[in-house]
């Protein structure tokens, strides 16, 4: 980073703010897991419920990213306005009632209306959640402690496939959801009265105050400056892939290489849960190191973790229907070491380009740069990847049979190729920016 930036000893990073890390990573894990865990309840929602692929696609993707997605940038308004601690508080609690009415679900229709109001409480979770991160670390620690907090979700897809899968199987889906809501109720009590929200901007010394601008004038003025736009972009075209890839994974497994249920959501909670929580520690910890002699290893590093996760995933969604070994009872296919390759690689552009967002905007902007920035990966990734996904898998059925999740996959992994070309062209400008914006 540049000799210019503002820093603080790094002993004034202390114990408080490794536990609301801590925390905070928590609140982000019990959220993911609830999304996650529906692609284990899948195949008994289908079967309950007698609807499609892209029925499925729906309420897993565009159900939530559509209330999501128009909730997002005043809940980041709000971010920027309010106490964030009380507001993540309130979230928290909204957040286990709505998830446990979806195990309430007495119909398809009221089981998508259920995860519209769990979107409702996740708009600010987000972007709240690192605006705090960019007050309890420096821009050169920031990255690592990005990384913690975006590696907990994946870490609890360990959970939210594996044990979820064994919930989903032994007691119903219902009872899983229910069960998901239960420490949101205790999240919330500890982050309304036990924990003390920082400073805000405490470590942008020099940063020149934002006038204040109202939410469709702020979000334009956001839009406006170029590398913001394109890392954002860049972000939403690969959640667009990843997401699909994450929801639809369990029943990949399941249709083309013949696993049951229990095993598949086991394999891919466990193997990729492990491998792309690692990844994403590593590369939070690597890109701290290397952005200290350069800027453009936080977006050198997304580009090599795209094209290396993109050449993993085409192997194995392509790979054939072979057992590598048996661990006990579990069969473990030869294509579960090219997944876990693509997971341990798919993750390296979260904590870069979120640090390099937090860097590019004022702290009284933080809030709603991170929500405008979740809003578009929302929309793609979210909304778009897994419904794509249902219909591409529907419309190749004819063609392909039961493998036709397997090219539909395919299919929606090459938008990843367009968020390699806008972080390039993102690379050229962003050092320029982060100067100006710290002189």
């Amino acid at each position: 980073m540049s000799s210019a930036t503002p820093t603080l000893p790094s002993t004034t990073v202390g114990w408080r703010s490794h536990g609301l890390l801590l925390l905070l990573a928590a609140v982000f894990a019990d959220n993911f897991v609830g999304r996650q865990i529906l692609a284990v309840m899948f195949e008994p929602i289908k079967a309950e419920f007698q609807v499609g692929d892209s029925s499925l696609g729906l309420i897993s993707g565009l159900a939530f990213a559509a209330v999501y997605a128009l909730l997002g940038l005043p809940a980041g308004r709000l971010v920027d306005r309010v106490p964030r601690l009380r507001l993540l508080a309130l979230a928290c609690l909204l957040w286990a009632l709505a998830t446990m009415s979806c195990g309430l679900a007495g119909s398809f229709v009221v089981l998508a209306l259920a995860r519209m109001l769990v979107a409702v409480s996740e708009a600010p979770t987000t972007s709240a959640s690192l605006s705090l991160i960019a007050d309890l670390y420096p821009p050169q620690r920031r990255s690592f402690a990005i990384s913690c907090f975006t590696a907990a979700p994946t870490f609890s897809s360990i959970i939210g496939l594996s044990i979820g899968a064994w919930v989903v199987e032994q007691y119903g889906w219902r009872t899983a959801f229910i069960a998901l809501g239960l420490p949101a109720l205790a999240f919330a009590v500890i982050l309304g009265l036990l924990v003390r929200e920082p400073v805000r901007g405490r470590w942008d010394l020099n940063a020149h105050p934002a006038p204040r601008l109202g939410l469709g004038a702020e979000a334009r003025a956001l839009w406006t400056l170029a590398p913001y736009r394109w890392l954002i972009l860049a972000g939403g075209l690969t959640t667009l892939g990843s997401y699909a890839v994450a929801m639809w994974n369990t029943s990949f497994l399941v249709r083309s290489h013949g696993l049951s249920l229990r095993e598949a959501g086991m394999l891919a909670g466990v193997v990729c849960g492990s491998a792309a929580g690692i990844g994403g520690l590593f590369s939070g910890w690597l890109s701290d190191r290397l952005a200290r002699r350069g800027v453009h290893w936080q977006l050198s590093l997304p580009v090599l973790g795209h094209l290396a996760a993109l050449s993993a995933l085409a192997s194995y969604l392509l790979w054939p229907s072979e057992r590598l070994m048996y661990l006990g009872a579990l069969p473990i296919p030869v294509a579960m070491l090219w997944c876990a390759l693509y997971s341990f690689f798919a993750v390296w552009w979260v904590a870069p380009s979120y640090n390099l967002v937090t860097q590019l905007v004022t702290p009284q902007q933080r809030g709603t740069a991170m929500a405008l920035q979740t809003v578009v990966s929302t929309l793609l990734g979210v909304g778009a990847g897994p419904l794509l996904t249902g219909l591409l898998s529907d419309l190749l059925q004819p063609l392909f049979g039961v493998q036709s999740l397997r090219y539909a996959l395919l299919l929606m992994s090459l938008p990843v190729l367009g968020a390699v070309l806008l972080l390039l062209r993102t690379s050229m400008h962003v050092q320029a920016d982060i100067s100006e914006q710290r002189s």
